[in-house]
């Protein structure tokens, strides 16, 4: 097992947004950061109200968002496989992203997992040089995988 990636869905998935679109871009970012195997992760694309609960239970932020990653390190004594951790997504908000942007929902949800997976991986946006380094590996993982867009509108 390289890696294992678990997609997990409150509704049912449609159009091009499917659990292999998901770990394919969880993949690009793996093997763009040179992640050593074997891992497993987990991708959640829920709603709105979720990630609102989320967000504040965890981060202290009341309000909702696009994505919200989880980062772990969990070993599994047994196998040795490294858990890294778990990405939440809302795929309303994903929606309404790619309707703005004038893109498919598939292309923000390849974003969103790419975005998700870099902030596993200890990524981060806070500060300008940490963002333009980020948003480049985004920009290249997305052009890997020959997405639409290749980084947030913003």
């Amino acid at each position: 097992m390289r890696f294992k990636i678990n997609v997990r869905a409150d509704s049912a998935l449609t159009g091009d947004v499917t659990p292999q679109l998901i770990r394919a871009a969880v993949r690009a970012a793996l093997e763009h950061q040179a992640v050593s195997a074997p891992g497993e992760l987990t991708v959640a694309l829920t709603g709105e109200a979720e990630l609102q609960r989320l967000n504040r239970e965890h981060l202290g932020h009341d309000h909702p968002t696009d994505v919200l990653s989880f980062p772990s390190e969990e070993i599994e004594p047994e196998t040795g496989v490294r858990y890294l951790g778990d990405i939440a997504i809302s795929l309303p908000r994903a929606q309404a992203q790619a309707k703005a942007g004038g893109h498919p929902v598939s292309a923000e949800v390849q974003l969103l997992v790419v975005h998700g997976a870099l902030h596993l991986l200890g990524h981060d946006h806070a500060k300008s040089k940490e963002k333009a380094r980020m948003w480049a590996a985004q920009s290249e993982i997305l052009k890997h995988l020959k997405a639409p867009i290749t980084g947030p509108a913003n």
